[in-house]
């Protein structure tokens, strides 16, 4: 049956759904707050035979810890790693790289650079390339390819199956806004047969 983690999970809106359409997923859900995640064990569908939710900082919590290594088919990062300063993002890839399963796969997407909300910060905000603090004093990390490919490829050996940047026009008349937002979109794998690659992902929709 297909494994997956979410990190950064949130109050689950990702899970249900999931958990709904593919009756034979088992979901790992993490996130780094408490409160979060006593909301997804709370929710009338949360059930430990199919689901198991538990509080991680992925940047020194060992996931392994909790999940069997070498066994998670999929692993989801959406809007995680740029609340992440860029120095604790490798020790958070490596940690994911643990628990994923050969022929595994890591779906990212992220915040890319000269996105509008980078653009927007005024002067003081930038920490460093890249690196921006919001007014609430949470960071904000920017991806290029490259990085995403240093993290991924270089440090965590997996192998890049996709790595791009996706577009949007975000067009508001009213408040008089014409802007693109840029995302970054990767997919990466730890490296297996390709043939054993589509059958553990068979049957598994996202």
């Amino acid at each position: 049956n297909p494994v997956l983690l979410e990190i950064g999970c949130g109050v689950g809106n990702f899970i249900w759904p999931l958990l709904e359409r593919n009756p034979d997923i088992h979901i790992y859900a993490c996130d780094f707050s408490p409160r979060a995640i006593n909301y997804v064990k709370a929710n009338p569908h949360y059930s430990e035979d199919r689901c198991h939710a538990f509080v991680c900082d992925i940047t020194k919590d060992r996931l392994a810890n909790v999940i069997p290594p070498h066994s998670v088919d999929i692993v989801s990062a959406i809007f995680v790693l740029s609340a992440l300063p860029p120095e604790k993002q490798a020790a958070a890839v490596s940690n994911i790289v643990e628990i994923l399963k050969p022929g595994g796969r890591v779906l990212f997407r992220d915040y890319g650079v000269y996105d509008w909300a980078q653009l927007r910060f005024k002067a003081g905000h930038k920490l460093e390339d890249n690196l921006y603090v919001r007014q609430d004093g949470t960071l904000s990390y920017y991806f290029s390819r490259e990085r995403l490919r240093e993290l991924f490829v270089r440090h965590g050996g997996l192998v890049e199956v996709e790595n791009d940047y996706v577009v949007k026009r975000l067009v508001n008349a009213k408040k008089e806004i014409d802007s693109e937002r840029v995302f970054a979109q990767a997919k990466f794998q730890a490296p297996i047969d390709s043939s054993a690659i589509e059958a553990a992902m068979s049957g598994t929709t996202i």
